[in-house]
């Protein structure tokens, strides 16, 4: 099975840190996008960005940076479909996406993806870890996608679709299970970048 291409999301509005670049923030250093781009990018063939607004404010990581082609700020599936035209583009099949926020993210993101789609199709899945009450909690912006449902998703765009379940589950799409839900701990708000610089 080839390398999916990867794409880190980066295209929302960090309301809970003031605004801004939450991938921009440090954490011993080091830029949270600096520890997402070290573990995400031995796993993908190539890497791509998906941010808004003035591309350059991202030089400095030397990887595409590609926007929304959809107004509006419409959540992680827009970005997701940046991606997948963006691979199109490349000559890829599929998409690993990973969020610009979550330093510790697993090593072994990709192969636990791809094993899960063994058998589709069209590879949908998405990760997942166990929860008390729920059984597994989903965690929606990293995933693996197919290029070939990409016009799927742009039609469920228009249409006003924004919940990343709703159309992976339209999909008959699978989950990937991984042991530690602290690899997808994810940096929201000060006291979260606190946490992050302690857990590092």
């Amino acid at each position: 099975m080839s390398a999916p291409l990867g794409v880190i999301l980066a295209g929302g509005q960090a309301r809970r840190m003031g605004g801004g670049d939450k991938g921009m923030l440090q954490v011993r250093g080091r830029c949270l996008l600096d520890h997402v781009i070290d573990r995400l990018g031995p796993q993908v063939g190539e890497l791509a960005l998906n941010a808004n607004g003035d591309p350059t404010r991202f030089a400095t990581f030397d990887v595409p940076v590609i926007a929304d082609s959809i107004d509006g700020f419409a959540g992680p599936l827009a970005g997701v479909l940046a991606g997948l035209d963006w691979a199109a583009e490349n000559g890829g099949e599929t998409i690993v996406t990973a969020a610009a926020d979550t330093p510790f993210l697993p090593c072994d993101l990709v192969p636990r993806l791809q094993m899960a789609s063994e058998g589709m199709a069209h590879p949908l899945v998405l990760a997942a870890t166990p929860d008390p009450k729920r059984g597994l909690a989903r965690h929606p912006t990293f995933g693996l996608w197919p290029v070939a449902l990409r016009n799927d998703l742009r039609a469920a765009l228009t249409g006003g679709v924004r919940k990343v379940v709703a159309w992976s589950d339209s999909h008959n799409g699978r989950l990937a299970e991984f042991p530690d839900e602290a690899a997808f701990f994810n940096v929201n708000t000060p006291e979260d970048l606190a946490h992050a610089e302690a857990m590092i």
